[in-house]
């Protein structure tokens, strides 16, 4: 049985996970396979606060952030897949591991996040995720990395 990908907007990504500018790091989320896999996409712009300092004469995307476009994209992938809109899902990395750069990341890039469950399951705490960024067909970082789910609950107030 296949059911139909999903998708998410800023604005159910904003319903799904807590960051907010100018740490939110993914547009929108396609392809969203249940909790299997999923495809991020960041369109990145100059008026990005990082760039001022990295490096001012030439701007490059910071790996951490790309790292963590990544990571966004999974919590989004999981959320949707759980179900947790306006809830009050944290997702807290535990590890990232095999950690590569491949390609400078620059304002006018758009940027693709690819991600993979390797190991997770409803209910589930500990995730374990293989990510790929990429632009166009050149890959900027690929990772592994593993996420803890913090599933407490509704927000108060």
């Amino acid at each position: 049985m296949t059911d139909a990908l999903q998708s998410a907007d800023i604005h159910m990504i904003q319903r799904l996970i807590p960051h907010r500018y100018p740490f939110l790091l993914v547009d929108k989320v396609v392809d969203i396979d249940g909790f299997q896999t999923a495809r991020g996409i960041k369109n990145v712009t100059m008026n990005e606060p990082h760039f001022q300092g990295h490096f001012p004469t030439r701007p490059i995307m910071p790996g951490v952030t790309i790292a963590e476009a990544m990571a966004q994209t999974a919590a989004v992938m999981v959320g949707m897949a759980l179900g947790m809109q306006d809830k009050n899902l944290l997702v807290y990395f535990m590890a990232i591991e095999s950690c590569k750069f491949r390609r400078m990341v620059v304002p006018g890039d758009t940027l693709e996040m690819h991600v993979e469950t390797l190991r997770g399951k409803p209910g589930g705490k500990v995730w374990k995720f293989k990510g790929r960024a990429q632009v166009g067909d050149e890959v900027a970082c690929e990772a592994e990395f593993t996420a803890m789910l913090d599933l407490t609950g509704e927000k108060s107030g």
